[in-house]
């Protein structure tokens, strides 16, 4: 009977595992094209081994007209939205995770139902509401509002960090003589830096790879992020430098890489730090 029920258990995981292994096949397909293509001269659309290796592609693009200024200005519009949505969702999250607030369940559900939205429904409003505040074609102005886009879910994702702090360890600094805002930045915050380093990598990635928001909001070729940039290798008559469209993808896609390394390896005894403090 053992012996059937362990044959059972190999089945089933053989199968989930060519699952996986099909799923994650699907997704690796786009990114070996992007590899190959970028170092092929006569780079097709689809995947296929580069029939002479070169690194003009790379050269092509590595300017700072073509990919600099784009890839500077969207390092500046995500770090800003990431910050600012930070900032926003501590101060809106802190009240809601710890008083018994009179309207805090349908402010929840408000929240909640925000993070739905689709773009698409709500550009019309904010493109008005931008050409009367004079914020057409201000990249400060397209910041604030990727910092807005992503604001709901971030304040779901530190309200749920912050329930995770005891309130006891902010009841002994209120004895003390801590007012609730020094509490929260000396006790909470330090507890939950792993949860804001993910509200902020969030928020970043999400505004990195806006394309709508920018495409609409900033009208001065000079301002608009990487994101659309990618515009600039779509030619007339639908022709389309793939080995260009490559290089300047995998350029586009290392910020990201890259900042998730850095945090993932600077976060990771954070996390560890603050499941011990639960216990």
């Amino acid at each position: 009977m053992a012996s059937v029920t362990s044959a059972r258990r190999r089945s089933v995981s053989a199968v989930v595992h060519l699952i996986l292994g099909i799923i994650a096949l699907v997704f690796l397909a786009p990114l070996l094209w992007l590899v190959t293509a970028a170092f092929d001269v006569d780079a097709p659309l689809a995947a296929q081994l580069p029939t002479a290796f070169t690194l003009d592609n790379f050269d092509q693009v590595l300017s700072w007209e073509l990919s600099g200024r784009p890839l500077w200005n969207g390092l500046l519009m995500s770090g800003g939205a990431a910050l600012v949505s930070v900032v926003a969702a501590v101060l809106c999250a802190y009240p809601l995770s710890r008083y018994q607030l009179r309207f805090r369940r349908p402010f929840l559900y408000v929240v909640l139902f925000a993070s739905g939205l689709p773009m698409t429904a709500v550009m019309v409003p904010v493109y008005s509401m931008f050409v009367q505040l004079e914020l057409i074609d201000s990249m400060f102005g397209t910041t604030l509002f990727l910092a807005a886009t992503s604001l709901p879910i971030a304040i779901w994702m530190t309200k749920n960090f912050m329930d995770g702090v005891p309130v006891s360890l902010e009841e002994a600094a209120w004895v003390d003589g801590a007012s609730g805002m020094q509490a929260l930045r000396s006790i909470v915050l330090p507890l939950i830096t792993p949860g804001m380093g993910v509200v902020g990598i969030f928020t970043f990635i999400t505004a990195w790879g806006n394309f709508f928001v920018p495409f609409i909001l900033l009208l001065d070729p000079t301002k608009q992020p990487a994101s659309v940039g990618v515009f600039t290798f779509f030619g007339q008559g639908g022709l389309i430098a793939y080995g260009q469209l490559a290089a300047y993808s995998i350029l586009y896609t290392a910020p990201v890489i890259v900042l998730y390394l850095i945090v993932s390896r600077t976060l990771g005894g954070a996390f560890n730090l603050a499941g011990a403090i639960k216990h």
